[in-house]
């Protein structure tokens, strides 16, 4: 249950390409009193990202060592490379009274139900078919034929994943499922009232 003297956490995940970045945003944009969690991740940099807006790009080397110093809420290995949460980048976002949105796998989100601490309100998005996540994939652009390949593959995995969230959401058009998340939060903020 939702305490009222601690912030939201809402969570977000699906599987890669179903479009929780782009709802992520459309939340953020929609609702200032959430700030997107900014993860740390090895993975290098795309064309269009920024170092400290769109993630932390660090080295394994760094990496390891903010595992070794139990600095993240959460953290995994997807597809070669390292994505994790720092509990200083929450507790800023948190201090200065804002809720937090993350845009994180099923790993990560298992991961943060084990701080009891949080508050936590997770939703898991899927895609409306396994062709149109392929159909996603291709014409994002952003990764080879053999990365494509690899997220499909992870798809049934993702999704058994699903029945850990409090809700789950079909992204058949992004204003509809937009607009259920909207709702979803407003009655879990309602009922801590």
């Amino acid at each position: 249950m939702y305490n009222s003297n601690k912030p939201l956490m809402l969570v977000l995940s699906s599987p890669s390409g179903a479009g929780k970045t782009t709802l992520t945003k459309k939340i953020q944009e929609s609702d200032t009193s959430f700030k997107v969690s900014v993860s740390h991740t090895t993975r290098k940099a795309r064309p269009n990202e920024v170092d400290g807006v769109d993630y932390h790009f660090v080295s394994k080397e760094k990496f390891q060592n903010l595992i070794n110093e139990k600095a993240f809420y959460e953290y995994a290995k997807i597809f070669e490379n390292y994505y994790g949460t720092s509990k200083s980048s929450i507790n800023k976002i948190t201090e200065k009274g804002y809720n937090v949105l993350f845009d994180i796998d099923w790993q990560g989100a298992e991961q943060l139900t084990n701080h009891k601490e949080l508050n936590l309100l997770k939703i898991f998005i899927l895609p409306p078919s396994l062709e149109e996540l392929e159909k996603r994939l291709i014409s994002r652009n952003q990764d080879d034929k053999v990365a494509i390949k690899r997220r499909l593959s992870a798809y049934s995995v993702d999704v058994t994943h699903s029945k850990n969230y409090d809700h789950v959401l079909v992204n058949d058009k992004v204003e509809s499922c937009f607009n259920k998340i909207k709702k979803i939060i407003l009655n879990h903020l309602n009922k801590k009232n």
